[in-house]
């Protein structure tokens, strides 16, 4: 039997010692009557790009999927198991938050398959490959619009554009589309730039993003 990973036992001791016991009052609280969070976030998976961390949120503040590239499938309820519809439903109807937020990243790696598609062939990512055939429009629109461009610029427009696409596929969910309608839910987009720690949104009317 494998051990658990020595450097997360000591991290453990270490929020539990100097980040649990300042702030116990505010997990039991959460522990007894349980979350109200006003925001989720649907984020990558990528373990450079943490929406607490980014947001600076407190345990109970963000209701937060995490999954390859950030991507929101359509509203359809055929086949068996919908990870993220679920929460997306759960978040809506019985949260009811007020915010969703897509948010997408640089140099993403599901996006950088969904773009080479070769790349997923060579690792035999039929897993992946599946998943990011959502972009799949979006890639010929991005490679169309993109002839001359670096292969570093086709890369950032499919992230974006994979954003604009999750939010439209969001509003496919009946329930979605009525609370938006209601006035009662807003749905953004968001772009993270690691490397410069840049948190671009996006303008809806405009279809572009804009830095915060």
């Amino acid at each position: 039997m494998s051990s658990f990973p020595e450097t997360l036992t000591d991290r453990y001791r270490r929020f539990r010692n100097r980040h649990f016991v300042l702030h116990a009052d505010h997990y039991e609280e959460l522990a007894t009557y349980g979350q109200s969070p006003e925001t989720m976030v649907i984020s990558c998976s990528d373990s450079r790009v943490d929406p607490e961390t980014i947001f600076t949120a407190m345990p109970g503040e963000l209701f937060i999927v995490r999954n390859v590239a950030n991507l929101v499938p359509p509203y359809e309820t055929g086949g068996q198991f919908h990870g993220v519809s679920a929460a997306v439903e759960f978040a809506v109807l019985n949260l009811r938050i007020k915010h969703l937020i897509i948010m997408g990243h640089s140099g993403c790696g599901g996006v950088k398959t969904a773009l080479d598609q070769s790349a997923a062939i060579q690792t035999d990512a039929q897993f992946i490959s599946r998943w990011m055939s959502m972009l799949d429009q979006a890639r010929i629109s991005v490679l169309a619009s993109h002839q001359n461009s670096p292969q570093a610029v086709k890369q950032e427009a499919l992230e974006k554009e994979g954003i604009k696409q999750s939010i439209t596929n969001l509003r496919t969910f009946p329930f979605v589309a009525e609370q938006e309608e209601r006035g009662r839910l807003s749905l953004h987009g968001a772009h993270f730039d690691i490397k410069t720690g840049i948190l671009t949104v996006l303008n809806h009317s405009r279809g572009i993003f804009y830095p915060l």
